[in-house]
């Protein structure tokens, strides 16, 4: 009889509780909060106001030198390609397929409409009449140029082309100038560069 009891009763708990919930009309009174989570908090809201600041804004800006974590960005080499402009580095990646592979991607996706596949500076949109040619890749001033020079190049922009520093990030600009740099080689390289075993096949 007890558990038929307790049965009865849950079931009578549960169905006051769905007509609570159905009465069909809104309430203007506060309602019961049986367990507080996150709802009431002793904290400031962002455009709020308060009386302990110097300015009363709730939104403080941060001290003067404050660097989110993880963008500190200390590495002068890596993150623009050397210290300053008189002070370019190599590339600092491990050159290999994969980062070629990465290069060549990155590389015709951004630098392709002006530059062109080889990098000669005939791209599409020299094709439809832009004016202002971008230069050949593989003229000696730019195959003479740093690594780093490139890098801070496609970081920061230079004369008509603009920056792709907020596009691409650091580890892929240093995988286009490695590209870059295999593209080079196709004008620049001598019969040294090729292997003995496949100097048979040149023609």
């Amino acid at each position: 009889m007890k558990s038929q009891y307790r049965f009865a009763m849950a079931v009578a708990g549960l169905a006051v509780t769905a007509l609570m919930g159905c009465r069909g009309q809104t309430s203007e009174q506060t309602p019961i909060w049986i367990k507080h989570g996150m709802e009431f908090q002793p904290k400031w809201l962002p455009y709020g106001h308060n009386t302990f600041t110097a300015d009363g804004r709730n939104m403080m800006m941060p001290p003067e030198g404050t660097v989110a974590a993880g963008l500190l960005k200390e590495d002068d080499l890596y993150y623009r390609g050397g210290a300053d402009t008189a002070h370019y580095g190599a590339n600092p990646m491990k050159i290999d397929a994969a980062l070629l592979d990465r290069g060549q991607e990155r590389f015709q996706i951004y630098c392709t409409p002006c530059h062109g596949r080889t990098g000669a500076g005939n791209g599409m949109v020299i094709a439809h009449g832009f004016p202002i040619p971008p230069p050949n890749f593989h003229d000696e001033r730019i195959v003479a140029m740093a690594d780093g020079q490139l890098f801070h190049t496609i970081s920061y922009g230079v004369r008509n082309m603009p920056s792709y520093g907020k596009q691409i990030p650091e580890e892929d600009r240093w995988a286009i100038v490695a590209y870059l740099r295999a593209l080079q080689r196709t004008s620049h390289a001598s019969l040294n560069d090729v292997p003995e075993s496949e100097r048979a096949n040149l023609k």
